[in-house]
Parts: structure tokens; sequence; C-alpha cells
């Protein structure tokens, strides 16, 4: 799949549902009824009913969701206990913190943690390079560590292979393509190249360092002399830190207006988290993308 027309396309055969946390928020509203129209999910909306149900007649919305009435100080532990007991397949953030949604999912009792790493991840639609693109981490991990890089990998090639892409493509992010003693990240990406031609890391190619130019380019690869399997062609970027992530994925977002969903993987489900100032547009991504899994 390289757009996310072909993700919808493949999803009319299978139905997810979709636990919507803090069902307040319009444009999420908005996006949940579209996949419904879609046809690839249903929902449970989990918020203040009253305010929910204003808010559906609002946007001319047909009560066609099944509420659960709690407030904002519930509503993250509610629908997560729907979830983890197995009543719906995916987790959406609405109208709630992140950190409270998150403190429900990591709950050692009723939560959603598996013992696997928690990492988030960027999908691009970069119709310019027809190809969808993966970033992670610029939403969960602050500053991962070499360990941590290696899981994020595998949560990232493995959701990429749901995309039917059989051996993604990964490179290393950092500001340049030399090693550098100066600049750690530019080390750590050597380090993940080389666990992968000793088949420590599995299921794609990895290379590293690469810029961010020249992984996604081939112009650029080719005019900086940078050559190899991942070159030009990368389909995930590991990024240093969160902030890297963050900052490439809105640039894609707000100055090259590419089409975005964003996802956390590694817990029990798929867990949608967006940020507020998002449209109903990336939200209807984020969802399709998690209803993949």
């Amino acid at each position: 799949m390289k757009n996310f027309d072909e993700v919808f396309e493949s999803l009319k055969k299978r139905k997810r549902k979709v636990v919507l946390v803090g069902a307040e928020d319009i444009e999420a509203l908005k996006a949940v009824n579209e996949a419904v129209e879609l046809g690839f999910i249903d929902a449970v909306l989990v918020g203040e009913e009253k305010k929910v149900r204003e808010n559906l007649i609002t946007l001319k919305i047909k009560e066609k969701f099944e509420i659960f009435n709690a407030d904002l100080h519930t509503a993250s532990e509610a629908g997560v206990k729907i979830v983890s007991g197995n009543k719906a397949d995916i987790l959406m953030k609405g109208l709630v913190k992140t950190g409270d949604l998150l403190k429900a999912v990591l709950n050692p009792e009723w939560g959603l943690r598996t013992g696997s790493l928690l990492s988030h991840l960027t999908v691009v639609e970069a119709k310019d390079y027809d190809r969808f693109i993966g970033i992670t981490d610029g939403g969960m991990i602050i500053r991962p560590t070499l360990d941590q890089k290696v899981q994020m990998i595998g949560n990232a090639v493995n959701f990429f292979h749901k995309l039917g892409i059989e051996k993604p493509k990964v490179a290393c992010i950092a500001a340049v393509e030399v090693v550098n003693q100066d600049m750690p990240e530019t080390i750590e990406a050597a380090e993940l190249a080389a666990m992968w031609k000793r088949n420590q890391i599995e299921g794609c190619v990895v290379d590293g360092p690469l810029g961010f130019d020249n992984a996604l380019d081939e112009r650029a690869a080719r005019i900086k002399g940078v050559g190899g399997e991942v070159a030009g062609k990368a389909d995930i970027l590991i990024v240093p830190d969160i902030h890297s992530g963050n900052f490439i994925g809105k640039a894609l977002d707000y100055c090259a207006h590419y089409t975005i969903g964003g996802i956390i993987l590694g817990a029990r489900a798929p867990i949608v988290v967006v940020s507020r100032a998002d449209e109903s547009k990336a939200k209807l991504a984020s969802i399709s993308l998690s209803a993949l899994i």
C-alpha cells in the first residue's frame, strides 16, 4: 500500500471497534463517523454524555454509537478497561490529556502493557515519493537508548509489514552521513547498521548514519555519493530524539501538506494519539492505520 485510499480499500473486508476517549472532541467525532460510514469500524464514545450528544446533533450525525458516560477524570480508565476487557480493538485519544490516557494504558492491573516497548510511529503519505514514510519516535520516547531504538525499529517494521512492504528500508537519521565522534547520534546509527548486518535486527534493511535528504531522495543521495540499499529509498526514519521526530512530522504536515497519521505501537491494542490541533482528516488516517493491526 502506498496511500490512504489503498488502506481504506483494504479495510472494507474487516471491521474493528474503536473506543474514543474524550468523545467531546469535534474533529475526532467527525473522523470516527467517517470511518464508520466507510465501513471499517464500529465505535464506542466515552465522555460526558450530554455534551457528546449535543456535538452529534451539531454535526448532524445520526445516533448510531454506544455512549459510555464518564467525566474528564474517569474517561481514560473507562476507555482502557473497555479495550482490555476485549470489548473493543482500538483505543483513541479524544479530548483528554495524553498523560492521563497513557497512565491508564500503563496500569499494571487492567492496562494494555505487554512488556514490549511502547513507541510512537508517524506515517506520512508522501505523494512526491509515491510511498508511505514512517517516522519514529516523535511522540513517545524523549531520548531513546540504543536498545530502545532496536525495539522502535521492530515496532515500525512489523507495522510496515501490515502495509504489504515485505522488507522495509530503515534509515537511521543524523545531521551528517559519516560517523563523527562528537555526534553520538552518528555512532549509534552506525551501530544499528552493524547490528542489522549481523542479523541482530531482522525483517528489514538498516543503514546509517544518513541525512534526512539522502535517506528519502535518490537525487540527493546520488549527488552526495551516498550508496547502499536504503539511501534515497527509505521507508522508515529512526530519529535521534522526540524533538527531531516531532519537527519532521509537523513540517511535512504544515509545509508539505502531506496527509499524516500517528499511532502508538507495542501495547495489547493499537493506540491512536494525535494532536488536538489535527483536523479530522489526520484523525481518520490514524484510525485507518490502527485498523490494519
